[in-house]
């Protein structure tokens, strides 16, 4: 939560893809729908870490909190509070300029397998479970055909206070559109601290709930603080996950598939700020 992203340096390339007609606005929810992707893993060689580390990053955005500030948010707390307008400026900006909303499973076939993506692939996940991620992200994210990836922190599943978080109905709804559900550990617990008791708490019994909720598997994750460590990740796979996310620091040579990096959307960013910082971010290839 604490990453800063980068401004990127001015492209010609917004203005150009923000200039769409009327024909083609009309269009954009088809454009963005979520498209899918069936590998036969059974008879195709998995990639080895090199490999995937090659593969070109796909965009993966962050968010927590959408709504508008208030005096008592902190200094730091403000990248992690985006206004109900601009997430929503943000979201038309992606499906105007052509972005495919894609889901882990996607992502990681690709990573693995070579599968094919959606032209301009992008992932939009949501951590810590906060009720305005339903009402606003998901209604808004609907509107341009786009799904995303909640990561969800269960100690706070259906508590209510100053800030509201999602009721086990709203993330089973949330599942049941076609979004994934993953897990954000029990109570956000930093992942680098993990004592062995921590892999039933944070992992196994979050896993097992979420699982109940949604009748599906759980096998994603997301690092509390986007905080990893290297040591451990092994772990993770053995705890049933195919795949881990991180924020903007470095991958793991070792395992790229638990440390895939995200950027947070922060703020104050306009739509064209977020475009320049997700082409500077992930628009290379690591040779």
């Amino acid at each position: 939560m604490k990453n800063f992203l980068l401004l990127g340096a001015a492209s010609t390339l917004f203005l150009a893809s923000c200039q769409s007609s009327d024909a083609s606005k009309g269009k954009t929810a088809a454009k963005a729908s979520t498209v899918e992707v069936k590998i036969d893993s059974a008879n195709t060689k998995p990639a080895d870490a090199k490999t995937i580390l090659a593969r070109r990053e796909v965009p993966v955005l962050c968010y927590h909190q959408i709504r508008n500030n208030i005096a008592s948010d902190s200094k730091r707390a403000h990248d992690d509070i985006i206004a109900p307008d601009k997430f929503k400026e943000h979201m038309k900006m992606l499906a105007d300029s052509g972005y495919h909303s894609i889901l882990p499973d996607q992502l990681y076939n690709y990573l693995v397998y070579g599968a094919k993506l959606p032209e301009k692939p992008i992932m939009i996940t949501f951590d810590d479970t906060d009720q305005d991620q339903f009402t606003i992200g998901n209604t808004t994210l609907k509107k341009h055909g786009f799904k995303g990836v909640y990561f969800i922190m269960t100690v706070s599943i259906g508590r209510k206070g100053r800030i509201n978080y999602m009721t086990k109905e709203q993330i089973k709804q949330l599942s049941d559109e076609g979004n994934t559900i993953a897990s954000h550990t029990y109570d956000h617990k930093n992942f680098a601290q993990f004592t062995d008791g921590d892999w039933t708490t944070q992992i196994d019994a979050p896993t097992k709930k979420l699982e109940e909720i949604t009748g599906k598997k759980v096998e994603y994750f997301a690092y509390p603080y986007g905080v990893f460590k290297a040591s451990t990740l092994r772990k993770l796979k053995e705890h049933g996950f195919k795949a881990a996310f991180i924020l903007s620091t470095a991958r793991d040579e070792n395992y790229p598939l638990y440390t895939i990096r995200r950027i947070i959307d922060p703020g104050r960013y306009t739509a064209k700020n977020l475009y320049y910082s997700i082409n500077k971010s992930f628009n290379k290839t690591k040779s």
